[in-house]
């Protein structure tokens, strides 16, 4: 029987609003993977859309957690982390690469810290330059255009105005500058481009990975649905981890989490699911089950 993978999540914990692990926990055990999660902070709902927020800091947790973790021998197939609500936790992060990445063991960084544009509120400059750092200690990462942006000392450019020759050559740019981190596997998603009259979502991705056969960038483009639901970041990543720790390569993997994010937020729109809710993945889980 094939052994259980497992994966070390180290995210926040929003308890109202489907993101980050409350999106992380489902779709990675629908998948088959066991989700063992290091929570960076306990909050009431995610900071989009709602007010009077109850926050609690973890950092001062976490280590502990893990300490026991260790003395139990725990072992872990992939480390994935998220959103931080303290810059210290990123050294709580990187520490906890020391102590648990083995060979084999994927490191998968989502740098969560902007969106449209703009930092988060949240996000303070000492977040900002240690989320680049986790990235150079990662093999993959997952950044929206913003984060991308911003990781490379780049301002933020609007894709959908460019022309298409401009548009290849800023993300190429863009590609290669995260790589030059030390991720030898980058997506970027996210990134609205204009075709004629329509516009569509397109994710860009990058594999300099020693088993990679085609180091050329390539792109997965979708029709762009009006609502812009959280906690998408959430499942495309978490999508690409469970499909890779299942063995599926790397650019089928790609196309496949941008259809399976964009299929889920075509269900929740039709469903009137409130924006600040996140997307309603729960009815679509049972397709990663197949």
């Amino acid at each position: 029987m094939q052994k259980i993978k497992r994966v070390a999540a180290i995210h926040d914990l929003s308890a109202f609003g489907r993101c980050a692990l409350t999106v992380v926990i489902p779709t990675l055990s629908a998948m088959g993977v066991q989700v063992i999660p290091l929570p960076t902070a306990l909050m009431s709902t995610h900071t989009g859309g709602f007010t009077d927020i109850y926050a609690m800091d973890l950092t001062e947790s976490m280590e502990k957690m893990y300490t026991h973790w260790e003395k139990l021998g725990v072992e872990f197939d992939a480390v994935y982390s998220g959103f931080v609500l303290d810059s210290r936790q990123c050294d709580l992060i990187a520490d906890f690469r020391r102590r648990f990445v083995k060979d084999n063991c994927i490191v998968l960084t989502d740098p969560v810290f902007g969106d449209d544009g703009e930092l988060y509120s949240t996000c303070t400059p000492d977040i900002a330059e240690n989320m680049r750092r986790l990235c150079t200690g990662s093999h993959i990462i997952t950044p929206n255009l913003t984060e991308a942006c911003s990781l490379c000392g780049l301002p933020f450019e609007d894709t959908a105005t460019m022309s298409p020759k401009n548009l290849e050559a800023f993300i190429s740019h863009l590609l290669h500058s995260l790589a030059a981190l030390g991720a030898e596997r980058v997506v970027i998603t996210g990134i609205p481009v204009i075709k004629g009259e329509k516009t569509t979502v397109t994710t860009a991705a990058l594999d300099l990975s020693p088993t990679s056969l085609d180091r050329a960038p390539f792109y997965v483009s979708l029709p762009r649905l009006d609502a812009r639901y959280h906690g998408t970041g959430e499942l495309f990543a978490s999508v690409l981890l469970g499909r890779l720790l299942n063995g599926y390569g790397f650019s089928a993997t790609v196309s496949a989490a941008s259809a399976f994010v964009r299929d889920v937020i075509d269900y929740s729109t039709n469903f009137d699911t409130p924006i600040r809710e996140g997307i309603a993945l729960e009815p679509c889980l049972r397709k990663l089950m197949k």
